[in-house]
């Protein structure tokens, strides 16, 4: 299973969206500072995810939320 995830920063007031075959490993990569477009902003929490059974669904999600600010604050404003 593949997931498309938001990570919003502890210390920001920042969220980043990417993809990937395995969530705990790749939040954690996040938190380590292992991820050059992440690291300066660690912390961070996992807030959202969606699975998808394949990897070409879960990029093409990706990069739809992405390119589109108001797909990624709708999906924000159901969390609050």
């Amino acid at each position: 299973m593949y997931c498309v995830y938001l990570i919003k920063s502890l210390r920001e007031n920042w969220v980043y969206v990417g993809s990937t075959g395995n969530l705990d490993k790749r939040v954690t990569q996040h938190n380590k500072g292992k991820v050059t477009s992440t690291k300066f902003r660690t912390p961070y929490k996992l807030i959202y995810f969606e699975e998808y059974p394949t990897a070409k669904e879960a990029r093409e999600r990706e990069k739809e939320l992405k390119l589109s600010r108001s797909k990624k604050e709708d999906i924000l404003k159901k969390l609050v």
